[in-house]
């Protein structure tokens, strides 16, 4: 069966590919068809000069662009070279992430929280942050598409503990009641979405009952990320956002930490493009405004100067 012929430009992870774009990407994988997925990936990034701020290859996006488009008849790829065991990876274990005693309590036994960046890699934090994702929170741990920073929260009052585990990555594309909420119009969500960040991962381990922890932790990090998010790519977010699952949680702790319900999502992924449902179920939508006005300023906010990336070690 013939491919299907590209009468459209597609958007994809922030940036929009025109018609002449994608016919240079479908004549790679036509007259590149000997070269594996991922050298085709690197490819089709020198040709468009699709970089990170650093300057590397943004090879990973590369990759999910050509799939996705595989997926709409619009290419086809050479098949995925065996390298080994495919499928969800299983979370590392170690005695560090084994199950605790449990931890009996108020917040007010473990003040001050600290909350401890988890540098990008594979090992050593990170291995750990992963371990436990990947063992307690009901979601695991995937490889995030976008921006990243991590967290461990511990007390200072015994640091070799981890209490709890964060993760904040690049905002949802788009939402519609956080969109209708903001009141922007296309060009400027596009434009401005980096000023966004959404709040992925939150896990206070199972062992961990301390009252008041999961509101306190939230609002620790509402004073902490912005300086951090900003050290690490050039933007400081004015809106902090969440998705939560109302089959699993009531969003208890967003609500004692001030942040605000907006209703719910429409049951697309959060990284949709394309305007069609995929399975998800509805999420309910929760923000956090890190100033004053930020309807108004996330609408008339300068272009940021660093569109927010993942570090390409990740």
């Amino acid at each position: 069966m013939g491919l299907l012929r590209i009468t459209h430009a597609i958007t994809f992870n922030g940036r929009t590919f025109s018609v002449e774009e994608l016919q240079l990407i479908q004549s790679l994988t036509t007259d590149c068809a000997a070269l594996g997925r991922t050298e085709l990936a690197y490819t089709l990034c020198e040709l468009l000069a699709w970089r990170r701020p650093s300057g590397r290859l943004k090879n990973h996006e590369g990759r999910l662009l050509l799939e996705r488009l595989e997926a709409q008849g619009l290419m086809r790829l050479p098949p995925v070279r065996p390298l080994g065991r495919r499928g969800p990876r299983e979370a590392p274990r170690s005695p560090q992430g084994a199950p605790a005693p449990e931890l009996l309590g108020s917040v007010r036994d473990v003040l001050p929280l600290v909350l401890e960046i988890v540098p990008p890699g594979r090992q050593g934090p990170s291995r750990l942050w992963r371990e436990l994702i990947g063992r307690y929170h009901y979601l695991g741990e995937r490889v995030p598409v976008g921006a990243t920073l991590r967290y461990f929260v511990r007390s200072a009052r015994a640091p070799e503990h981890v209490l709890s585990c964060l993760g904040w990555t690049s905002a949802a594309w788009r939402i519609a009641v956080r969109d209708r909420w903001i009141g922007w119009r296309e060009a400027q969500r596009r434009q401005n979405l980096p000023y966004v960040v959404n709040n992925s991962r939150f896990l206070i381990l199972p062992w961990v009952h301390l009252t008041d922890l999961a509101s306190s932790i939230l609002a620790r990090c509402a004073r902490q990320l912005p300086q951090d998010w900003e050290q690490r790519y050039g933007v400081r977010p004015l809106l902090l956002e969440t998705l939560v699952d109302p089959a699993r949680f009531r969003g208890t702790c967003y609500r004692a930490a001030n942040w605000l319900s907006l209703g719910r999502t429409q049951g697309r992924g959060r990284m949709d493009r394309a305007h069609q449902l995929t399975g998800h179920a509805p999420k309910e939508v929760y923000v956090y405004p890190l100033c004053q006005q930020v309807q108004q300023r996330l609408c008339t906010a300068p272009a940021p100067q660093a569109a927010a990336e993942e570090p390409s070690d990740r």
